[in-house]
């Protein structure tokens, strides 16, 4: 235990797991004590009732969790949580975890023990030892979660950021004025004075210059046919449909199309009395309701009267 490097002072979490002979849990819980000395303090907590502690986030400096040589257990996600949310920031955690090479359901490959502690938070996580589990460990770990394959026990290190979650900070930012320097950087004169075209320069029979007029023949301004512009897939198919940006002018003429549909659609008098009033309309009328009109008065009538008659 000297060689973890916790120093004086410093609050430590020891987590436990069954079965672990009381014996080793006293001594190992001892000689943390010697090593924290009266300013620090070691608490000893059960691996199984960790989450039902409640014990104040960021309170410990360290964790160290299954390192009895008698006992060797799998820590799940909600425990790796448990632990990160009870350390400092910066705080360390020390755990002995078994292994397999191989893919099984109860015990882990040490890559995908290395991926849970980084997925639940935890940084510089690396691999420092690696032995063989000890007879009472390997029969402790296959009563517990039921694997009867091999394994070895590996001890990973690990950290909590230097902050907490949720934390908040405040960004100083500079909204100072910009020298001139700064905001457009010197130009070399000689390509200045490639790029500039004075009035001298208009006369100079070394410079070629175009008149803009010049560059546009007969056919760049004839009116185009609007049959041309249309993309050669525009309103195919068995429905005439324009495109998302119609450009061509295909969806202005759908549009025209539409409103002549809807006006020819308009109803039209079967018996030629609806302009005499409701005593001299059918049944079915749509004019019912409406008072008399002219004869050859142009009557429209909306979608509202059309849904109501």
């Amino acid at each position: 235990m000297a060689d973890l490097g916790i120093e004086p002072g410093a609050a430590v979490l020891l987590v436990w797991s069954q079965p672990s002979a009381p014996a080793a849990l006293k001594t190992q819980a001892e000689e943390l004590g010697a090593m924290v000395g009266a300013e620090g303090r070691v608490a000893v907590e059960n691996m199984e009732r960790l989450l039902m502690s409640s014990r104040a986030p960021s309170s410990f400096d360290w964790v160290l969790s299954g390192l009895l040589p008698d006992s060797c257990s799998v820590h799940s996600a909600e425990t790796l949580a448990e632990m990160l949310r009870v350390l400092k920031p910066a705080g360390k955690l020390l755990l002995d975890e078994p292994i397999t090479g191989t893919e099984a359901q109860a015990v882990r490959t040490p890559e995908k023990l290395l991926s849970a502690l980084k997925l639940s938070g935890f940084t510089s996580v690396m691999e420092t030892s690696r032995s063989d589990l000890s007879p009472e460990a390997l029969s402790s770990l296959r009563e517990i979660s039921g694997y009867q394959g091999n394994a070895s026990r590996v001890r990973v290190s690990a950290c909590k950021p230097n902050f907490e979650v949720g934390s908040s900070t405040q960004i100083k930012l500079s909204f100072s004025k910009k020298s001139k320097a700064a905001e457009k950087p010197a130009l070399d004169p000689n390509t200045v004075k490639m790029w500039t075209l004075s009035a001298n320069d208009m006369g100079d029979e070394d410079v070629d210059l175009l008149d803009s007029d010049a560059l546009l023949d007969e056919d760049d301004l004839k009116k185009p046919d609007p049959s041309t512009l249309k993309a050669a897939s525009c309103g195919e198919g068995k429905k005439k449909k324009a495109c998302k940006n119609c450009t061509c002018g295909l969806a202005e003429e759908l549009e025209e199309e539409s409103k002549g549909q809807q006006k020819n659609n308009l109803p039209k008098s079967a018996c030629g009395s609806c302009y005499l009033g409701d005593a001299f309309r059918c049944a079915s009328c749509p004019y019912l309701g409406m008072p008399a009109f002219k004869p050859g008065e142009k009557i429209v009538l909306d979608d509202k009267t059309l849904t109501d008659a």
